[in-house]
């Protein structure tokens, strides 16, 4: 019997709940030619590479959205089995992933995430690394209930200094 996968429920800010009201979803990705279509539609190949948010949902599917949509607006407010950043580079057969990351405050995925990740990246069948470019790691704080972002093993909360949970 397989692991249920871990869903990630939305832990950001309740006024950025009010986005997915007027914010579309995240395009939804099953080909590169959806990459494609995506990023000619919103003018994101302008520039090379492209970043862009990213959110693997409930189904495994990938759904991107321009990199300052927040993910929460990207997942429709619904969990998400990964989140976080996703670097594009080239076009048409060379467009493959350089950068990954699950850097997400709103859903504070783990690392081990990536599984999900790879292998809704492989069902596209879209070159990507082997593992996120940069892992995060993220604590709520006990006292004051920020999220942070854990730099260097260093489990303090950057606005009131206490003690973060390991």
């Amino acid at each position: 019997m397989s692991k249920p996968l871990k869903r990630y429920e939305y832990v950001g800010p309740e006024d950025l709940l009010e986005l997915t009201e007027s914010e579309p979803a995240g395009s939804s990705i099953s080909a590169l030619s959806d990459i494609e279509q995506w990023a000619e539609k919103t003018d994101q190949f302008a520039s090379d590479p492209v970043v862009a948010t990213y959110i693997i949902d409930t189904t495994g599917r990938l759904r991107i959205a321009d990199r300052h949509c927040e993910h929460v607006a990207c997942a429709s407010g619904r969990p998400v089995l990964a989140a976080g950043e996703i670097t594009f580079e080239g076009f048409g057969s060379n467009l493959e992933v350089v950068e990954i990351t699950n850097q997400s405050t709103a859903y504070c995925p783990e690392p081990t995430c990536w599984t999900v990740v790879e292998k809704a990246l492989a069902a596209i069948g879209i070159p990507h690394p082997d593992g996120f470019t940069t892992e995060f790691i993220f604590r709520r704080c006990e006292s004051c209930g920020t999220v942070n972002i854990i730099k260097d093993d260093w489990y303090s909360c950057a606005v009131c200094e206490k003690e973060l949970p390991e």
